[in-house]
């Protein structure tokens, strides 16, 4: 779709200067005229895409919810598209949310679909979305599409905040650890290591290491974070390629504890949006199609697209499903009897509910598992250091203590 910048003056005589995507020069002059608008000058700009666009910021789901539930709500009660928008970008105060909304109700007030002015925004509404509105728009239940995808996003916002606190917890540990224990070793030791260079006594050898360490990172701390920032980088360069990605996504569905967890999250992610999609009337390629691209994981990724690649060719989800090991059986066997009752995206929801409840458990034995082996660790860590700090003193009081008995 072609881009223009206009140049206009509005009702109280203040100039406005934007660039907008819109289907034709005709069709901004038109909108302009309708806003009351004295035009200056509008001109395509070839080669550029909307500025504003570039620009814009992801919002929070729990803003799609509320967007997509206000939506069906006044699209049901009869509510033109237009003052829906108009009434949403009014009342929304993030920016970053406000004035993509305020821009899609000039896009579809100048002729542009609901669908059309959604995906100009791919930052804040996912692929899912748009597609679904699309159905939606083409089925004529655009009001009943709104309120699946608000229940969609629901609980997919509720599943990824179970997550969160399961992660959060043993991360923030972590960090702290990593903390104290450089507070150690910058402060407290080349404390105890001008102590003991009093006494002029040879030190333990895991007291020696510790403070060789300690110097070297006191030394060297620049270094240090140089190092750790370029390993960082290097990581987050290497896992956002296509094969690192993948090596990366598998490695998570392998892990002894997160694994079965990220496992679960992606089989109730296929289930719960394959049977979204389905039940919205999209054709199961297209919704195939769409489960890959929102899978979150490169491994389901590819499996899902080997999938739709064998339907494409005449065979049933269940058959290709089941050659995969990513899928359980359980899975693939209620795919098979839903595909032979015909009622998929029944089957599809049970499934996803029945993960959605296995996360629960997982999430709480996770966090019952996670906070023994979080103090073991901070045990192990701190208390090696004090240790081998005190070490010397343990073998300077046992000296003292013969020299007394002597």
């Amino acid at each position: 779709m072609p881009t223009f910048k206009y140049v206009a003056k509005d009702k109280d005589g203040k100039t406005i200067s934007e660039v907008l995507e819109i289907s034709d020069k005709e069709a901004l002059i038109n909108l302009l005229r309708q806003k009351e608008f004295v035009i200056i000058s509008v001109d395509e700009v070839k080669g550029q895409k909307d500025a504003s666009v570039t620009k814009e910021k992801g919002v929070k789901l729990d803003e799609i919810v509320i967007f997509s539930r206000q939506m069906a709500t006044m699209v049901d009660a009869g509510i033109p598209l237009v003052g829906a928008l108009d009434i949403l970008g009014e009342q929304i105060e993030n920016p970053n949310f406000k004035q993509p909304i305020i821009k899609m109700r000039d896009e579809v007030e100048a002729g542009s679909s609901f669908s059309d002015a959604l995906s100009r925004h791919p930052k804040i509404f996912p692929f899912l979305f748009v597609n679904m509105v699309k159905a939606g728009e083409s089925s004529g239940a655009l009001d009943v599409i709104l309120d699946r995808l608000a229940t969609y996003y629901e609980k997919t916002n509720a599943t990824q905040k179970k997550i969160k606190s399961a992660l959060t917890y043993p991360a923030v540990i972590c960090v702290m650890a990593l903390i104290v224990t450089s507070i150690l070793i910058l402060k407290v030791i080349p404390v105890f290591k001008e102590v003991y260079e009093g006494f002029g006594a040879e030190l333990p050898v895991p007291t020696q290491l510790l403070i060789t360490f300690s110097d070297l990172f006191k030394k060297h701390f620049i270094v240090f974070l140089i190092l750790l920032a370029l390993a960082f980088f290097g990581f987050n360069r290497y896992i956002n390629s296509v094969r690192g990605r993948l090596k990366w996504d598998g490695l998570l569905l392998k892990m002894p504890i997160l694994g079965p967890l990220f496992r679960k999250l992606a089989l109730s992610r296929f289930t719960r949006t394959l049977s979204t999609l389905t039940h919205s009337g999209v054709p199961i390629l297209r919704a195939l199609e769409i489960v890959a691209k929102t899978a979150g994981n490169k491994v389901v990724e590819n499996s899902v697209t080997i999938v739709a690649r064998n339907v494409q060719e005449g065979e049933q989800i269940a058959e290709p499903m089941a050659r995969d090991k990513i899928f359980p059986p359980m899975v693939t066997r209620m795919v098979a009897v839903g595909e032979k009752t015909g009622a998929l995206e029944k089957m599809l929801s049970k499934i996803a509910d029945f993960y959605d409840e296995q996360l629960d458990t997982t999430v709480s034995a996770l966090t019952s598992l996670v906070e023994p082996l979080i103090i073991a660790f901070l045990g192990v860590v701190i208390g090696s250091v004090v240790i081998c700090m005190f070490m010397p003193i343990f073998k300077m009081s046992a000296i003292i203590n013969m020299c007394i008995l002597w």
